[in-house]
């Protein structure tokens, strides 16, 4: 058995010192999150494994973006499936909004009264869906021509500003899903101009069909969940029917596991699924992703050397 080693701070520390230092802690949630990295850094310098990235929560109005954008930039991700709740509020902050800092003990009657909608301590304004409708109408024609969800999110990250999620997936030539976008600003927006008589084509199931091609085709496969949701169970139902197993697998995650929730179920029970691998490396974080994201990726630039 290893001691634990009591992790000390010294001046100007850098991240992946810290880290390193927590690794050598080796216990709690500090010792999984050194883990957790220490699987990313393997998975991702594994030129045969595919990296499937799923991410919910609010992490646009959490500050997250710029992370985001690192882990597609830098391609430590082959494949993402996101919320449409993600790419409105992205898309929403492209046209010029903004999210602003607020506190969970404020009075939602005068937030309201005032257009303000609250997620949990950030703030966004009721004016953001002015700006999307109008982004919407007038980009409705070439979107609605593309035959399913996935071809509807390149689409929409050719017209989209740059520095956006979506735009950064289609520079990049990364796959991103949103199995769910009907439910989100997004979704409200399109429903907007099919209540007014157009018509579109895009096709909710088909992006299933490219999905587990990836899967199906992958050599290896790595699994790196924030927040569970939609996005994990699509990607999960993909590792179920694919010949092998995720191999590697990190979830970030302050949901339970006993009520039976996809968000909280731990990854070891994905090999009953036949979703992991039995002798996968894999690690359950239960910390606030807002936390763990910027940990995970400062340490990360810091082992690619970025």
């Amino acid at each position: 058995m290893k001691k634990v080693e009591h992790i000390k701070i010294s001046k100007d520390m850098k991240v992946n010192d810290l880290v390193l230092a927590m690794k050598k802690s080796g216990v709690m949630q500090a010792g999984k999150l050194a883990f957790a990295i220490d699987i990313l850094e393997e998975a991702i310098k594994d030129k045969d494994c595919k990296m499937f990235f799923g991410l919910a929560g609010a992490m646009v109005p959490g500050g997250m973006k710029e992370i985001i954008l690192e882990l597609i930039n830098n391609k430590w991700i082959d494949v993402m499936v996101t919320t449409g709740a993600n790419l409105t509020h992205d898309l929403g902050e492209s046209l010029g909004y903004s999210h602003y800092q607020g506190n969970e003990a404020m009075n939602d009657a005068k937030l309201k009264e005032h257009g303000y909608n609250r997620i949990y301590n950030s703030l966004m304004p009721n004016q953001i869906y002015i700006g999307l409708e109008k982004f919407f109408k007038k980009n409705f024609d070439e979107l609605s021509k593309t035959k399913n969800i996935r071809e509807f999110l390149s689409k929409l990250g050719e017209l989209a500003p740059k520095n956006t999620i979506v735009n950064a997936c289609y520079r990049n030539n990364i796959p991103l899903f949103c199995p769910a976008l009907a439910d989100s600003g997004i979704g409200l927006m399109i429903w907007g101009q099919i209540a007014q008589g157009k018509t579109t084509n895009v096709n909710a199931f088909d992006d299933l069909k490219e999905i587990l091609d990836i899967a199906w085709t992958s050599k290896k496969a790595a699994v790196w969940y924030v927040n569970g949701g939609v996005p994990k169970n699509y990607i999960q139902q993909a590792m179920q029917l694919a010949p092998k197993n995720a191999l590697y697998g990190v979830q970030i995650t302050t949901d339970r596991e006993e009520s039976g929730g996809s968000s909280g179920a731990k990854l070891k029970e994905g090999i009953s699924w036949n979703k992991m691998d039995e002798k996968a490396k894999f690690v359950d974080l239960s910390l606030d992703s807002t936390v763990a994201l910027p940990l995970i990726t400062a340490s990360l630039k810091a082992r690619f050397k970025y």
